[in-house]
């Protein structure tokens, strides 16, 4: 059975912490996102996601709305990713990312390395445009092609409706679509943009 967030978050605060272990699988995925939209490295990110989260804990009293702990939530996690940016921007401006490491799927494992190569180039050219689309519409992106969230978990992380978010990942997609194909061949592969990020 699957508890609304109120129901959640009364049972957190009636002294039940397995109910916010419940929350904070609920929007692991979109704290995570949303702190490494911020930051742009996955270590900070999932630092900054705990942090988000032990904030969370604590100020749950302070919550007015339970009902409206996603969008709450995501406000803890900006904040959170912007005291983690005063304190670090400026050694993190000076030093570079370290590759995420990831799983190797056995297809990948059988690629060529020349097919990494233009697999990477692909990647590369996507996050590019990602990072070129107006602000409004890169969190929303994240969450749906990145993290893989559905238009009911992003609305109740952000407080917008599935309407609201389906609209802008489609200004969204018309927006990357233009903008890869003017970056030409290396895209060609990808008519479905969100393919390559996969």
């Amino acid at each position: 059975m699957r508890f609304e967030d109120a129901d959640l978050v009364g049972r957190c605060l009636a002294g039940d912490t397995d109910s916010y272990g419940d929350l904070v699988q609920r929007y692991q995925g979109a704290v995570f996102a949303t702190a490494f939209y911020y930051v742009g490295r996955h270590g900070a990110a999932e630092d900054i996601a705990q942090d988000a989260f032990l904030a969370g804990y604590r100020s749950l009293p302070r919550l007015r709305d339970p009902a409206k702990f996603g969008p709450w939530l995501k406000q803890v996690t900006c904040r959170t990713a912007a005291n983690w940016l005063r304190k670090n921007g400026e050694r993190i401006s000076s030093e570079t990312p370290l590759p995420y490491k990831r799983t190797v799927a056995i297809e990948d494992a059988r690629e060529s390395p020349r097919g990494r190569t233009e697999r990477r180039e692909r990647l590369d050219q996507v996050q590019r445009a990602i990072d070129t689309l107006p602000e409004r519409y890169r969190l929303p992106v994240v969450l749906r092609y990145l993290q893989e969230l559905s238009y009911q978990e992003i609305s109740e992380y952000t407080g917008e409706s599935k309407d609201e978010i389906r609209g802008v990942l489609q200004r969204a997609g018309r927006q990357l679509r233009d903008l890869l194909s003017e970056e030409g061949p290396a895209t060609g592969k990808d008519a479905d943009w969100h393919r390559a990020r996969k």
